[in-house]
Order: structure tokens, then C-alpha cells, then sequence
């Protein structure tokens, strides 16, 4: 059994990829492979939110080598199936070399020592009025002495062209709804930080820019609700079927997918 009653950015975006990657990602709830990438990523995060435990002082290149070991620990801690992920011990060695280049590009972009964020990992959720909670965690949220509000976000890939870089820019506008649905206040900034390019991407939503964030979250919310209603999942054939670990189940792909677990709660739209 499962319930539709929340939405968050990166489950909205799987729907627009792929409303049967959606289903079976969010409604089935099928177990996934563990992905070096997405690993990979998770340690970069932990040790970038461990770096502002730290004194301003000590948030430096080698602090941030010293976290990469206890890190791994308590994430392996978690799930030790990651290291099936490791055929060879050389490739370890290669994943860290990878992970601290990252940790590298991230001392290009800004200086640790002299921000002090209000937050690290915030989980944040509000209820909009047809019942649907919006969900999801902001890296950091830093405030200036003027009040002034910035959501960063860290991307251990490159940053993508123009034309493909729709998700992540979505992903900012949630939490911006989000945050201002909370706090009342109109953040200034939202700051993608893209590690694998050493690049940052900055925006200055305005309140129009809310307005149309929340009509295209309800517009894919409607869209879950008619699938859901109707059981049509369409798969949607891409360059990403490459990565998904759903392919075996696709009928695009000539395959054949589990039927729909029942659904008992769908909110409204």
C-alpha cells in the first residue's frame, strides 16, 4: 500500500523524466543498486556540512582531507553494501582521490573561514492548501548582518549547458517557495555550487518567480494525480535509460513492469 500526500524536488523532476520511474521509485518503493556517483556525492556533502562544525580557523583544505575517513566510517555504518561498489582495492584509492579533488574545487569557489551559516542540512516542509506537503533538505542556508537569506547547494558533477540545466534551477525555486512559505522572507540568493566544473550559478528569485514555481509544481502535481487515477505510468525513453536501474522493468524497453501496489491516499489538487 502506499500514499500520494508529498512531493519534494527531486521526486517532481523524476516525474518529468519518467512518470514509470516515478511509480516505481516513489509508489513501489523498488530497492535501487547503490551508485558510485550518488556515494561519491553523499561523502562530499557529510564532510562539507562536518567542515562548518569547525572553528572558522581550522575550515581548511587538509581539515577537510582529515573528515574524509570518519565520514566513510559512519556512512559504511549505514550501509555497508557501498563496498560492493569497490571490485578492487585500487578502485578505493581512485574514489578518494575523486572525492578529495572535490573537496579541492570547493576551496576555489568560496572561503569557509569567513562564512558562518545559520544552518547545514535543513530539512524543511510546509502544507500547501490542497494538502500536498513540499519536503525536502537545503545544503546551507547562510544569512547576512543585513538580514539578507542565500540557499546554497552543493553539485559534485559539472555544470550542465544552458538547455539541461532545468532541473537543478527547479530544485532552487522549491525551496525558495518553500522557505518563504516558512519564514515570510523573499530569499535573495539561491547558489549552485558545481564542483566537478568549479563553477557557481546564482539567482535573485522574485516573488513573480515564486508564483510561477508553485504553478508548475501544481500543474506535475496534477499530472501524478491523473496517473495515479488512472494507473497510466508512461515510461519516457532518454539518454538517462542508460543509468536507470528500472530498465530491466521497462516496457519501453521491451520489458515488463510489476503492477501498481494499491494506493490508499492521494491528496487533492
Amino acid at each position: 500500500m502506499a500514499e500520494l500526500t508529498s512531493l519534494s524536488p527531486s521526486r517532481a523532476n523524476d516525474f518529468l523524466q519518467c512518470p514509470l520511474k516515478f511509480r516505481l521509485r516513489s509508489i513501489d518503493r523498488l530497492p535501487e543498486p547503490p551508485s558510485l556517483a550518488a556515494f561519491r556525492g553523499t561523502l562530499v556533502h557529510s564532510v562539507l556540512e562536518k567542515l562548518f562544525t569547525l572553528p572558522a580557523e581550522e575550515r581548511t583544505q587538509p581539515a577537510a582531507d582529515e573528515l574524509l575517513l570518519p565520514a566513510w566510517g559512519e556512512l559504511l555504518e549505514k550501509d555497508p553494501t557501498v563496498l560492493e561498489l569497490f571490485a578492487h582495492e585500487a578502485e578505493k584509492e581512485t574514489f578518494f582521490t575523486t572525492a578529495r579533488a572535490l573537496l579541492q574545487s570547493y576551496f576555489t569557489l568560496e572561503y569557509p573561514e569567513h562564512l558562518e551559516p545559520a544552518q547545514t542540512e535543513k530539512y524543511v516542509s510546509t502544507t500547501l492548501e490542497n494538502g500536498l506537503e513540499l519536503r525536502g533538505f537545503i545544503d546551507r542556508v547562510d544569512v547576512a548582518p543585513g538580514g539578507e537569506k542565500r540557499l546554497v547547494d552543493y553539485k559534485t558533477g559539472k555544470q550542465p549547458k544552458p538547455q539541461y540545466g532545468r532541473e537543478a534551477k527547479f530544485q532552487m525555486g522549491f525551496y525558495a517557495l518553500v522557505e518563504y512559505r516558512l519564514s515570510g522572507d523573499l530569499v535573495h540568493t539561491l547558489q549552485l555550487m558545481y564542483l566537478g566544473s568549479r563553477s557557481v550559478v546564482r539567482m535573485h528569485p522574485s516573488p513573480a518567480d515564486l508564483d510561477r514555481t508553485e504553478f508548475e509544481i501544481a500543474a506535475i502535481w496534477k499530472d501524478i494525480v491523473a496517473a495515479a487515477e488512472s494507473d497510466r505510468w508512461r515510461p519516457r525513453k532518454s539518454p538517462l535509460c542508460g543509468w536507470c536501474s528500472f530498465k530491466p522493468l521497462c516496457p519501453a524497453w521491451g520489458n515488463t513492469a510489476p503492477d501498481t501496489p494499491e494506493i490508499t491516499r492521494i491528496v487533492g489538487t
